[in-house]
């Protein structure tokens, strides 16, 4: 285990973050927060089409506030090479659609309800992350 990356405080309050938006995005909507679900009909659906564009937007606003603000530098490394960058984004795209759900939508959602379907398939999206890092790094 790298020692560098183990933060139990931040994870922790980032839990807990993650946790409060879920609700409150749940009492305010009445639906669930899953990323893939949201992305999806921003671009297809015409149903809420304004809260999901919203959602979407503060998903890619959000780090880029925190980082201007705490002045922070995050480091993050990947691949530069744009034709690895868009197949990886349409695999996930069609493993979202495959799962009926991303990590988001299963790990945090549905694990909150006790759905088993959502507990199946986070396991195995933490079985094939762990597999993919070990056989990448």
């Amino acid at each position: 285990m790298n020692i560098i990356n183990f933060t139990p405080q931040s994870a922790f309050l980032g839990g807990i973050i993650i946790g409060l938006a879920v609700i409150i995005f749940f009492i305010g909507n009445g639906r669930l927060a899953g990323i893939s679900g949201i992305v999806n009909d921003t671009l297809v659906s015409k149903q809420n089409r304004t809260d999901n564009f919203l959602f979407v937007i503060g998903l890619v606003l959000g780090p880029i506030f925190y980082i201007f603000l705490t002045k922070i530098d995050i480091p993050f490394l990947i691949t530069s090479s744009l034709p690895i960058i868009i197949s990886a984004g349409l695999l996930v795209g069609i493993g979202t659609k495959i799962g009926s759900g991303c990590t988001s939508g299963h790990g945090i959602c549905g694990i909150s309800r006790l759905s088993l379907r959502s507990i199946t398939a986070t396991i195995i999206f933490m079985i094939t992350a762990i597999i993919t890092v070990k056989l990448i790094g």
